[in-house]
């Protein structure tokens, strides 16, 4: 599709579109073996909650099945989170059959440290801490992420399926 610069709104857009495009709501999908680990990990990590089924569903898995998604594919227990104050994405944690194989080209960045005009051992405390509470559940700490000079603080992290995130 060819792009066509719009001087007057300083933008590119689509050939063919009058008008800047809307912007679309979305939800994250994470491929992984165990939705129901994964979803409970991400939940308490992203301050997020266990999405309810839609309104006429009392289970994701009976909308599923509505859809028509083959009884084998549909897996038991959660598979759903949602930002409670409605901000954040939708996250859905798709069952594959193939294990994780290469690093991440996408991760979470969870920010812990508070302002950057706070001090560095205070934001470092604060990330150290939220990375003790992520590894308790079920998270494995791969290393800071710091240099000398820098006022920077982070901590790589895993989570229980070996998915990359940060704490910063």
């Amino acid at each position: 599709m060819a792009l066509v610069r719009r001087a007057s709104m300083g933008s590119t857009y689509p050939s063919g579109l009058r008008r800047k495009p809307v912007p679309v709501r979305y939800q994250l999908v994470i491929d992984c073996a165990d939705p129901d680990r994964l979803a409970r990990f991400w939940a308490a990590a992203l301050g997020y909650e266990l999405a309810p089924p839609p309104a006429g569903f009392a289970t994701w898995k009976d909308l599923y099945r509505e859809l028509g998604v083959p009884e084998e594919e549909l897996v038991d227990g959660a598979d759903r989170i949602s930002d409670p104050e409605g901000h954040g994405p939708a996250i859905w944690f798709h069952a594959v059959p193939e294990a994780k194989a290469v690093k991440n080209r996408l991760h979470f960045d969870i920010r812990a440290s508070g302002e950057w005009t706070d001090p560095i051992e205070t934001r470092r405390k604060r990330v150290d801490a939220e990375a003790s509470r992520l590894a308790g559940l079920g998270a494995t700490i791969t290393g800071a992420l710091s240099g000398e000079g820098l006022n920077h603080y982070a901590v790589g992290m895993k989570d229980p399926e070996g998915n990359e995130f940060d704490i910063n």
